[in-house]
Order: C-alpha cells, then sequence, then structure tokens
C-alpha cells in the first residue's frame, strides 16, 4: 500500500461493526487493508479486548472505524464518490456495496452498514460542466431516471 499524505482521515462510527465493515470494504476495493486494530485495554463501555478501533485503507486513503455504540447512524449528509472509468467498474462496485444495502437512485445506494455511497462514472460530472449547457441538461434529465447510472444511456442523452 502506499504511504498516506494526507492528515485528514474520516472516522466511521459503528455499532460493533468496524471491523466486520472494514473487511468487507478491503475485499471490494484494490490496493486495500486493515493496517491496525486498537482493542479496549480494560472493561468499561465494552469488553477487555474487543475491538475499539479498525484503521483500514481503500485503494489508498485511510479511513477509522470506531465502535461506538447505538447512539448515532449514517445518514445521508455523508456519502462517499467511488469514480469509475467503466461500465463493468460501475457494474463491480454498484453489486458489491450493494450488497445486502438498498439502491437508492442517481447513482446512490447504502450499504449493509447504512454508509451511502455515489457510484459515478468520471464522464459524468465533465458531461454536467460541459459548456454547452443543452448537452448537460439532457445528460442531467438522463441521470434523474435511473438507479445505478448507465454510461452508454448516458453518453447517448449527451448526444441529443
Amino acid at each position: 500500500m502506499a504511504a498516506i499524505v494526507s492528515r485528514l482521515i474520516p472516522c466511521l462510527w459503528f455499532n460493533g461493526e468496524a471491523e466486520a465493515a472494514a473487511t468487507y470494504y478491503v475485499g471490494i476495493f484494490p490496493n486495500s487493508g486493515i493496517t491496525e486494530v486498537m482493542r479496549w485495554p480494560m472493561d468499561g463501555m465494552a469488553p477487555a479486548g474487543s475491538v475499539l478501533t479498525v484503521t483500514f485503507e481503500l485503494d489508498g486513503t485511510r479511513f477509522v472505524g470506531l465502535n461506538g455504540g447505538p447512539e448515532f447512524t449514517f445518514t445521508e449528509a455523508v456519502s462517499f464518490q467511488v469514480i469509475c472509468e467503466t461500465q463493468d467498474e460501475i457494474d463491480h462496485y454498484w453489486a458489491r456495496l450493494g450488497a445486502g444495502g438498498r439502491e437508492v437512485e442517481c447513482g446512490w445506494l447504502k450499504d449493509r452498514f447504512g454508509l451511502s455511497w455515489q457510484i459515478v462514472p468520471r464522464m459524468l460530472p465533465e458531461a454536467l460542466a460541459d459548456a454547452d449547457r443543452e448537452r448537460a441538461a439532457r445528460v442531467m434529465r438522463s441521470m434523474m431516471t435511473m438507479v445505478k447510472l448507465d454510461i452508454a444511456v448516458l453518453e447517448v442523452a449527451g448526444r441529443g
């Protein structure tokens, strides 16, 4: 795995599932792995030896999973974008991250742990920023009808 240069590390709050989530995620993304498991040093909020945090990397981005309890859950207010080059990549991440979760709309899904993901083809933000505003509008209208995004359909919409 590559050295981490960012000082910003997202911390994800789980209800006892941090290690399971980390293991699940590193099995989906390339260049990923669990780098540290920190355990409770004594009995207290959890039994001594149980997992407190899991540090893991997903394709070069470091995360910390915290077993914080049931007080807080994920919402759509925070999501992670997975930028994909091909439809095969979109299909891979959609199937793997969506397994046991639920599909939402416009390329969004919630995984089985409740975390929101956006599975986005690289061409989409480029098309939406196109100087031809009618082309951008056609792509946007097409995207708004989809659940899982389809590059070929978006490209057809862009061509008019």
